[in-house]
């Protein structure tokens, strides 16, 4: 095709494009409880890679430890996990790209990311803590009418009971915490805090303390769309507050159901097999 009806083509379907408007989130009208709030009912996941790493990913391969360090796994083992292993790359979803850490919590990070495949909680199964629940890659379930707001996850089991009310400090730190949720306009804002230090925010090992307090922002954009945000507050892990943003997704029939996931059963022999009297083969 000649050169200049390449350049009349492109033209043509950039007018094209303009002259139709396009739908935005101010223009959707979202589906409403009776007291007027937007209805975030129904079964959600993400579609990106934060729970790999929250911040930018160029990928890694698998390793394994040997005693304490983490070393590259030599080239006669890496069959055994392989690409299954290895984490993929992924564009973040960190504002600005990078965490603010404090010195030595960045160092602390290092040593979570070289030790990952023993360390890290998802590998034991415990619950994954606010906001790694929202981005793992499992479905979730929110409940919601105008007296009760719950999130039920597909991973280990994992739940959460929104307080429509501030209820004041935690009783006890939880991996999961305490939460209570307000609104600003339509966008339904929930606060977590009582979180034990346990909890990472991805396989890179972003961690946090016991002081983490989250603030989660959802904003239905389609009737298959939630704008999110989570902005985290730890002062003493961070050297000020810092935000992730992604688009969650609703699932649609027949995918939209929760299976069970209780994967501490998979785990045990890998964390009490040594205390066996025979170990297993």
């Amino acid at each position: 095709m000649p050169e200049i009806f390449r350049c009349v083509g492109s033209v043509v379907v950039a007018l094209a494009l303009t002259a139709v408007p396009m739908a935005s989130a101010q223009d959707y009208e979202p589906p409403r409880l009776p007291s007027g709030k937007p209805d975030f009912t129904g079964i959600w996941q993400v579609m990106n890679r934060a729970n790999n790493n929250v911040e930018v990913e160029a990928g890694r391969a698998a390793w394994v430890m040997r005693d304490g360090p983490a070393v590259p796994v030599p080239a006669r083992e890496v069959v055994a996990l392989g690409a299954i292993g290895a984490v993929p790359p992924g564009l973040g979803v960190v504002d600005g790209g990078e965490i603010p850490y404090q010195a030595s919590a960045l160092a602390k990070r290092e040593e979570n990311r070289k030790n990952w495949l023993s360390e890290s909680p998802e590998i034991k199964c415990y619950l994954p803590g606010i906001p790694r629940a929202t981005y793992m890659p499992f479905p979730f379930q929110v409940v919601h009418n105008d007296d009760a707001l719950f999130f039920s996850y597909e991973y280990a089991g994992a739940v959460r009971n929104v307080f429509l009310e501030d209820p004041g400090p935690a009783p006890i730190d939880s991996w999961m915490g305490q939460s209570w949720a307000r609104w600003e306009g339509d966008t339904l804002v929930i606060e977590t805090t009582g979180l034990n230090d346990q909890t990472w925010f991805d396989r890179a090992g972003n961690h946090h303390s016991d002081a983490l307090k989250v603030t989660e922002r959802f904003t239905l954009t389609s009737d298959h769309t939630i704008s999110y945000s989570a902005t985290m507050e730890d002062e003493k892990v961070f050297t000020a507050p810092w935000t992730i943003q992604m688009p969650i997704y609703r699932r649609v029939p027949p995918d939209d159901r929760l299976l069970q996931f209780n994967c501490v059963e998979y785990v045990e022999e890998m964390m009490y097999g040594h205390l066996r009297k025979e170990p297993l083969d």
